[in-house]
């Protein structure tokens, strides 16, 4: 089991970046796949991003595909989310999700085994 904590959430412009991070601990955090979502109130849970075990393979949603980096380090047991060019339809709760697979992760979210708690991000028009 792996256990998840994001951080970085806040309150920017439109036009402005935030960096999301995600501390995991457990010994499988670097044999799996991780994934970030992120659900607006009043929305499903929607892909944002994810990556290999081995971070040689990545995978966005269309909608943040040039604007959205995710990357990890497994020695530092982190996985990292940079939000460039943000706009106001990218305000959410964000979450850092742990895959059951050690490939690149599904847009499902069924595919998904451990959560962490969220982080909330708000960009302002």
């Amino acid at each position: 089991q792996v256990q998840l904590v994001e951080t970085g959430g806040g309150l920017v412009q439109a036009g402005g970046s935030l960096r999301l991070s995600c501390a995991a601990s457990g010994r499988t955090f670097s044999s799996v796949a991780m994934g970030w979502f992120r659900q607006a109130p009043g929305k499903e849970r929607e892909f944002v991003a994810a990556i290999s075990w081995t971070g040689g393979s990545t995978t966005y949603a269309d909608s943040v595909k040039g604007r959205f980096t995710i990357s990890r380090d497994n020695a530092k047991a982190t996985v990292l989310l940079q939000m460039n060019s943000l706009k106001p339809e990218d305000t959410a709760v964000y979450y850092c999700a742990a895959s059951v697979y050690s490939h690149a992760g599904s847009r499902s979210r069924f595919e998904y085994k451990d959560w962490g708690q969220g982080t909330q991000v708000t960009v302002s028009s």
